[in-house]
C-alpha cells in the first residue's frame, strides 16, 4: 500500500481549489502574439501615415511650383506690354479687369509668397525624412524591395543577427 500511496503523489499543479491560478503558457503565448501583431500594425499603420505625410507636401510643393512657373511666365509677357492697357485676373474664382500697371505688382508679390511656402514645404518635407529614417531605424523596418543589393546582411537581420534583436517590419 505504501507504493500506492506513493504513485498518487502527483506534482504541483496551477490548479487551485479546481480552478487554474493563471493563464497556460499557450495562453501566455497566444496573447504575446497578438499583442504584437497590434504594436507591428499600428507601428505600420504610424509608418504608412508619415509617409503619406511627407508624399503630401511634396505634391503640395510641386503643385506650388507650377504656379510660380506661371507666375513667371505672366510676368515676362506682361513687363514688354503698355502699363495702361486692359488686362484680366482671375480672383477666388472671379474674372476681374485691371490695368497692366495694377496687375505686375500684385504677381510679383503673389510669387514671392508662394516661392516662402515651398521653401517652408521643403524644410518640413526635410524634417519629416529624418523623422522617418529615426522610426525606420528604431523599429528595424525595411521596404520592400530594400536591401536586394545586400542579401547577406538583409539575411543577417532577418535571422535576428542584427543589432535590434527583434524581428523587423517589412512595409511594401
Amino acid at each position: 500500500m505504501a507504493a500506492n500511496s506513493s504513485s498518487t503523489v502527483s506534482k504541483p499543479s496551477n490548479i487551485i481549489g479546481g480552478k487554474q491560478s493563471g493563464p497556460s503558457a499557450e495562453q501566455v503565448g497566444l496573447y504575446n502574439e497578438a499583442f504584437c501583431n497590434f504594436v507591428q500594425s499600428n507601428v505600420v499603420a504610424a509608418f504608412q501615415r508619415m509617409r503619406s505625410e511627407q508624399r503630401s507636401m511634396a505634391s503640395k510643393a510641386a503643385e506650388l511650383e507650377m504656379e510660380i512657373n506661371e507666375h513667371s511666365l505672366v510676368i515676362e509677357t506682361l513687363k514688354d506690354v503698355d502699363p495702361t492697357r486692359k488686362c484680366f485676373r482671375l480672383v477666388g474664382g472671379v474674372l476681374v479687369e485691371r490695368t497692366v500697371k495694377e496687375v505686375l505688382p500684385a504677381l510679383g508679390s503673389n510669387k514671392e509668397q508662394i516661392s516662402k511656402i515651398v521653401e517652408s514645404l521643403n524644410t518640413q518635407m526635410q524634417t519629416k525624412g529624418r523623422e522617418l529614417t529615426e522610426y525606420r531605424e528604431k523599429y528595424n523596418i525595411r521596404l520592400v524591395g530594400e536591401g536586394e543589393e545586400g542579401q547577406g546582411k538583409s539575411a543577417a537581420t532577418s535571422n535576428g543577427g542584427g543589432s535590434k534583436g527583434g524581428a523587423g517590419v517589412l512595409v511594401s
